[in-house]
This record gives structure tokens, C-alpha cells and sequence, in this order.
């Protein structure tokens, strides 16, 4: 039995792991006024056809803390590249000088800023979520062996041990919270 429960805990804290994982790559999509091309991640262009990710189209670089560029290995892939951002609608028109796309990032309003912090809330409460979750899936897990012999106080333990895993993991997802919207109100 106890390998069952020690099975369960892992699976759950690895599914946690990955929760926080995800939270922290949607942060990084959400621009806080510097130039990141992670942004552009997700990005499908039409490559011939076949939609691609855009990092594997041309060479993404930030040319400095509010423009990145985007220099595409095929020169007829301007066009698709530019129609891809705009149709993205992140709040960016990329500009097209015929041989590199630029990108550049308007400075932050304090409206802009506040929007961005409630959607970094809105990402952090999916992740609170997703971790509440787990703990339920988990708890049910345990008290189903709980039905096919597992005793009373081992299953308590192990609920009180899976509880802690998941206050772990919240307060992870609240110092990501913490610091993105540290960086997203600094001025």
C-alpha cells in the first residue's frame, strides 16, 4: 500500500511541477516594456503551406530593450511572416524594410500596465487551479485504496503530506505572480 501512496505523491507533484512549468511560460509571453522574443513564441507563419513556428523560419533577436527583429532565411517570407503578427493581434505592427522585420515596442501606459497585471493574475489563478486539482484527483486516489483496506490514519497522514505539496506549489505560483508584476509597474 505504501507504495501506492508514495506513487501517488509523485505523480502529483510532478503534474504540479508541470503546472508551474506552464505558468511560468505564459509569464514570459506577457511583454512588461522590454523587448523578449519569447513573446513570439506560438507564432505560426504559412511556410509554403505548413504552418511552421516562426523561430524556424528566420533569426529572432532583440536589437535593443524595445525592438526585436526578425531577419527570415527566405526573403519571400517577409510577407507571410508580417500577415502571421498582425493576425496574432499582440499589440505590436511589425514593419517591413524589404530584407528584416522590426518590431517595435511601444512604451507602457499605466492602463496598459494594470491590464497586464490582471491577466498575470488570470494566468496564476488558472495555475492555482490546476493545482487545486491535482490535490482532489490525489485525495480521491487515497481514498479509494482508503475503501480496499488502507488504514484511517495512514490515509490522514497521507492527505495532511499532500496538502503541504500543494501549499508548496501555490506559494510558488504566488512569488511568479510577486515578481511579474514587479517588473511589469516598474516605470
Amino acid at each position: 500500500m505504501s507504495d501506492d501512496l508514495s506513487r501517488i505523491l509523485q505523480e502529483a507533484e510532478s503534474a504540479m511541477q508541470r503546472a508551474i512549468s506552464h505558468l511560468e511560460t505564459e509569464l514570459v509571453k506577457i511583454r512588461a516594456g522590454r523587448a523578449n522574443p519569447q513573446m513570439l513564441d506560438g507564432l505560426v507563419v504559412d511556410y509554403y503551406g505548413s504552418p511552421t513556428p516562426i523561430n524556424q523560419i528566420g533569426n529572432i533577436s532583440v536589437a535593443d530593450a524595445r525592438t526585436i527583429t526578425i531577419q527570415p532565411w527566405e526573403k519571400n517570407m517577409l510577407q507571410p511572416i508580417e500577415r502571421s503578427i498582425i493576425a496574432a493581434n499582440i499589440g505590436v505592427t511589425p514593419q517591413n524594410d524589404g530584407a528584416i522585420i522590426r518590431i517595435f515596442l511601444p512604451p507602457l501606459t499605466e492602463e496598459r500596465r494594470k491590464e497586464l497585471v490582471k491577466k498575470v493574475h488570470g494566468e496564476g489563478e488558472h495555475s492555482r487551479i490546476a493545482i487545486r486539482n491535482i490535490r482532489r484527483d490525489a485525495i480521491e486516489h487515497i481514498k479509494k485504496l482508503q475503501k480496499t483496506g488502507l488504514s484511517e490514519d495512514v490515509a490522514k497522514d497521507t492527505e495532511k503530506n499532500m496538502q503541504t505539496v500543494t501549499d508548496k506549489y501555490i506559494s510558488l505560483v504566488e512569488k511568479h505572480l510577486a515578481a511579474k508584476e514587479k517588473e511589469i509597474m516598474i516605470v
